[in-house]
C-alpha cells in the first residue's frame, strides 16, 4: 500500500463497490500524492443478486490494492440490514478515533434507490460528530478526534443535485476504470463502468475539464479570500 505520514483520508461505503464507483478517483489522486487512504466497508454485499459475499470481499481487496489503500470490513448484520442508530454511529466514531482521518468521505445521506446508502451516510455524519466528544462513555478508551472535512459522494443519482465541490480527475480516469473493473461480479451484469465514466465526462465538460467528480459538503468551505479561488467552474 502506498501511503505517507501526512494527511489521512477515510472513505466509507455501505457495499463492497460503493467507494470504487462513487469516489475512487479522488482517493487514487491522494494516494498518488503520498497520503494515507483507508476504506471502511459496512457489508459484504450478502443480499446482492450477483456474486457471493466471499467473492465480493475478494474483489474489494484487489481494488483497494490498486487504489493504494487499506480496506477493512465491519459487520452491521449484512447487506440490507444497515441501520442509522446511535449504537451504530458510535461504532463508526470508534473507527474514526482509531484511524484519526483529516478527511472523511461517505455516501450522500439523502434517500435513494438503496436504503443502505443513505443509512451509511447518516452513520458517518453522526460518527464524525460523536468522535469529538471527550465525555462519551462508550468511547472512553479511545482519544477524541476532530475530523477536518466531511464530504458526501454520489453512487447512482447522477445529475439529480448540483455538487458543492468539483474535482478534476482527468489524469486518473484509466486507473479509476481499472479499479471499477475489479468488481467483475457486478460489472458483468450491468454497464456500471460506462455509467460512471459517462457521468464523470459530462460533469467534467460542464466545468471545462475532461472528467470530474463532484462532492457535497457537510460544512461550508472556508478560504482566505476570494482571489485564492483561481479555478472557475463557469465553462458554459
Amino acid at each position: 500500500m502506498r501511503g505517507g505520514a501526512g494527511l489521512k483520508l477515510l472513505a466509507v461505503g455501505a457495499h463492497p463497490d460503493d467507494i470504487e464507483f462513487g469516489c475512487a478517483p479522488l482517493l487514487i489522486q491522494e494516494a498518488q500524492a503520498g497520503h494515507t487512504v483507508k476504506l471502511l466497508v459496512l457489508s459484504r454485499g450478502e443480499a446482492g443478486s450477483a456474486g457471493t459475499a466471499e467473492a465480493r470481499e475478494a474483489e474489494s481487496r484487489v481494488a483497494a490494492e490498486r487504489m493504494g489503500a487499506a480496506v477493512e470490513f465491519l459487520d452491521f448484520r449484512g447487506d440490507c440490514h444497515l441501520e442509522a442508530s446511535p449504537a451504530n454511529a458510535i461504532r463508526i466514531a470508534a473507527e474514526i478515533r482509531r484511524f484519526q482521518p483529516g478527511i472523511v468521505l461517505a455516501p450522500h445521506p439523502e434517500e435513494n434507490q438503496h436504503p443502505d446508502h443513505a443509512a451509511a451516510g447518516k452513520l458517518v455524519r453522526d460518527g464524525c460528530r460523536l468522535a469529538r466528544y471527550a465525555g462519551l462513555a462508550d468511547l472512553k478508551t479511545l482519544p477524541p478526534h476532530r475530523v477536518g472535512h466531511l464530504y458526501f459522494y454520489d453512487i447512482t443519482r447522477h445529475g439529480v443535485r448540483e455538487p458543492d465541490l468539483v474535482v478534476d480527475i482527468s489524469a486518473v480516469v484509466a486507473e479509476w476504470e481499472a479499479v471499477m473493473r475489479c468488481h467483475a461480479t457486478q460489472v458483468s451484469t450491468k454497464k456500471y463502468v460506462e455509467l460512471q465514466l459517462t457521468a464523470a465526462r459530462l460533469l467534467g465538460l460542464s466545468v471545462g475539464v475532461e472528467y470530474a467528480c463532484g462532492l457535497a459538503c457537510n460544512d461550508p468551505v472556508r478560504v482566505e479570500r476570494l482571489s485564492r479561488l483561481d479555478l472557475s467552474t463557469r465553462s458554459f
